[in-house]
């Protein structure tokens, strides 16, 4: 048994801008609560207020019977962290500080084996045990053995930058569904996950009896797997108590009595003042009306004092103008292509104009066929891949890697350009960023965006390349459902081919043509999205 509740949250950022106030709401046993808004309203940073990374500006934050977290890079981890080290990342404070010491006594064991480094060893395991180590070894093997196939023995000393981004989510996941912690906060817990592991992780948030609160955009594992909705907008959170299914009603009701109890608070806001006007004028002339007088402005004050009612939220614009180019007929050809150790070699044409969704497992080859098309020189391959006459291409990353961005500001990249060439002076940029949603970010670092923000800014600079074939991977895994719809409009303005991986159900709807890569190997065109291929196998 445990719960989570939040009471009257609140946080500035370091410029002095309100992210959001009085925040407050309950997550009990056995609920999962969707916590919903637009890119860069505070998700993450309301998260990270919650699991105590962050303090925030006023309020209190209760939790009982164990926190576990999941923070939003797992599954873009790239540097030379283990499994091990994964997994500890994930578990009680206690837990990890008890693993740091055992790691620092066993390497002072190997270099010096006298007594007190003995007893120091001996001290370290006996803490280990004591904050629960042993069983969460055993753990860990379940873990390992669900997620990877092998068990922790195996699997604690393999770099995680070896796993997919869906390997690396599963593990975690599973590691937090079977831990002990009774009260979970998931942050973006299907990213990187295929549409078999979507599927499964709803069946899971389905049947636990934890207190689980999540972060997501993909609307049907909402629909499904959410019982409650807290949205943050307009500088504050508000609670719907009933599925996902309904919260789109149930917003747009609240906005009509937000919009109206604003209009009466404004006309009676005007009335006091014209009454304090009048009597103003009239207190000159007479005692009994200057004691009016005082008595209103006093009524005035205290009215202007209680303020207005909450916030109209407003829906943030979000505008791309994808433009495109005519190209050669054949945008992209492959013959006997093979992506080394990847899949077996295929053929296959791509047309100018055509929205080709690449579906598939995880590990099944279909991020490096994207960079490869867009003219990466690090994926192994045979065979033949070519473009065609005037094909540009603009490649959008997954994980939002790009180091040569880190330490500097949005209007700082699109003043210098990609290649380092001249761009947009200040204003333009700060132009084209509002149209993006991303005005006030003009100054931000890349990397303190939230990971919305920067998909939002990956593809503002795929607008800004004059790509002619845009070749996207997992667009729409962080961006809020305006951007994505947004996006979607643009693309089917968009002059020229879109090439895109995906496990987004609904936005794969909107492409006609489907390119699945097997698990087996074999890479196959289908007519309809396929999310089990073991349909199609069977159908061969």
């Amino acid at each position: 048994m445990g719960f989570l509740e939040a009471n009257g949250l609140a946080f500035r950022l370091p410029d002095g801008r309100e992210l959001f106030r009085d925040v407050s709401f309950k997550v009990g046993t056995g609920t999962v609560v969707a916590l919903v808004g637009a890119n860069g309203v505070g998700k993450t940073t309301l998260l990270r207020i919650l699991s105590g990374e962050l303090k925030s500006t006023t309020g209190s934050v209760q939790v009982v019977g164990g926190l576990g977290v999941m923070p939003q890079f797992v599954g873009s981890v790239r540097d030379e962290s283990t499994v091990r080290d994964l997994l500890l990342a994930v578990a009680p404070a206690a837990l990890r500080r008890a693993a740091a010491e055992l790691d620092a006594a066993e390497l002072a064991l190997m270099e010096t084996d006298d007594e007190p480094t003995q007893m120091r060893y001996a001290e370290a395991l006996a803490a280990w045990g004591e904050h629960g180590g042993y069983d969460v070894e055993v753990l860990w093997d379940t873990v390992t053995v669900a997620a990877l196939g092998v068990p922790h023995d195996r699997a604690r000393f393999r770099e995680v930058r070896t796993l997919s981004g869906g390997e690396q989510k599963r593990l975690v996941l599973e590691a937090l569904l079977r831990g002990q912690e009774q009260v979970l906060l998931l942050d973006e817990p299907d990213n990187y996950l295929d549409v078999p592991g979507k599927r499964w992780l709803e069946e899971r948030l389905t049947a636990t009896g934890k207190a689980v609160l999540l972060v997501s955009h993909d609307r049907e594992l909402l629909a499904t797997a959410a019982t409650h909705v807290v949205t943050v907008e307009a500088h504050s959170a508000w609670v719907h108590t009933g599925s996902f299914g309904t919260w789109h009603e149930a917003r747009r009701a609240r906005i009509e009595r937000l919009a109206e109890l604003h209009r009466r608070w404004d006309e009676e806001h005007a009335r006091l003042k014209e009454l304090v006007r009048t009597l103003g004028v009239q207190a000159a002339i007479s005692e009994v009306m200057a004691q009016k007088y005082r008595v209103m402005q006093n009524r005035l004050r205290k009215y202007e004092e209680a303020g207005p009612p909450p916030e109209l939220p407003t829906d943030e614009k979000v505008a791309p103008r994808l433009r495109g180019g005519r190209t050669g007929v054949r945008a992209v050809v492959c013959e006997g292509l093979e992506l080394t150790g990847l899949m077996k070699p295929f053929d296959t044409e791509i047309f100018f104009g055509d929205r080709v969704a690449v579906l598939g497992s995880n590990g099944s080859g279909k991020s490096h066929f994207l960079r490869l098309l867009g003219g990466s020189a690090e994926v192994a391959h045979s065979g033949v891949c070519r473009l065609g006459a005037r094909v540009v291409p603009g490649l959008f990353a997954q994980t939002h890697q790009h180091p040569e961005w880190v330490g500097r500001t949005l209007v700082d990249v699109l003043w210098h350009g990609e290649d380092g060439r001249r761009g947009l002076d200040r204003g333009a940029a700060m132009s084209v960023l509002g149209r993006y949603g991303l005005g006030v970010t003009g100054d931000q670092r890349f990397e303190t965006l939230s990971g919305g923000q920067q998909a939002r800014f990956q593809i503002l600079l795929l607008e800004l390349s004059g790509a002619t074939l845009l070749l996207l991977d997992e667009p729409t895994d962080n961006l809020d459902l305006a951007s994505a719809e947004a996006l979607q409009a643009a693309l089917n303005e968009f002059t020229g081919t879109v090439v895109a991986v995906t496990h987004d159900r609904w936005f794969a709807k909107s492409f006609d043509r489907f390119l699945l890569f097997r698990s087996d190997g074999v890479v196959t065109e289908v007519a309809e999205p396929v999310w089990d291929e073991s349909r199609v196998v069977r159908a061969r």
